[in-house]
């Protein structure tokens, strides 16, 4: 049987809830995540939708996106490598700060894979999730000071 890692964090960013959750989509990732440049799929402008299919060279498509309810899922495939469902949940804290819940669910394709996994856990998964707490908010700061221009 394949081994599976189920890992989840918390961060808070300071934005409203509808703001927080935008950063989450493909485009959204684009303003924060060095790189990041996803190839859309469907629907080719890149506009966020349930069942929107995109590429950042391992074969991601998101599955389901709910903005009412704050939430979306990926798939990620990476190919000999790993399956991995990510999930983010964005809850309202206040009317400026959000919580963010980011879970991975990673799946090992074959046995050279499954002691990589242990990479992904504890410390290096929180490092990354703080990471990305910190990268939004000097994007939001950026954003802002362009805005006043």
């Amino acid at each position: 049987m394949a081994r599976r890692l189920h890992v989840s964090d918390r961060i808070v960013v300071d934005a409203p809830v509808d703001q927080a959750f935008m950063f989450f989509t493909p485009a959204g990732e684009e303003l924060w995540l060095d790189g990041r440049k996803p190839t859309y799929v469907h629907p080719t402008d890149g506009r966020t939708d349930p069942g929107m299919v995109f590429l950042t060279g391992h074969g991601d498509e998101l599955t389901d996106f709910d903005r009412n309810a704050n939430r979306s899922r990926y798939v990620r495939s990476t190919l000999a490598s790993r399956i991995s469902l990510v999930e983010v949940h964005c809850a309202a804290l206040d009317e400026v700060r959000t919580e963010v819940e980011v879970s991975y669910t990673l799946t090992a394709l074959n046995a050279a894979r499954e002691t990589a996994l242990e990479d992904f856990e504890g410390q290096p998964f929180t490092s990354m999730i703080d990471d990305w707490a910190r990268r939004i908010a000097a994007c939001r700061e950026v954003l802002l000071v362009a805005s006043i221009r």
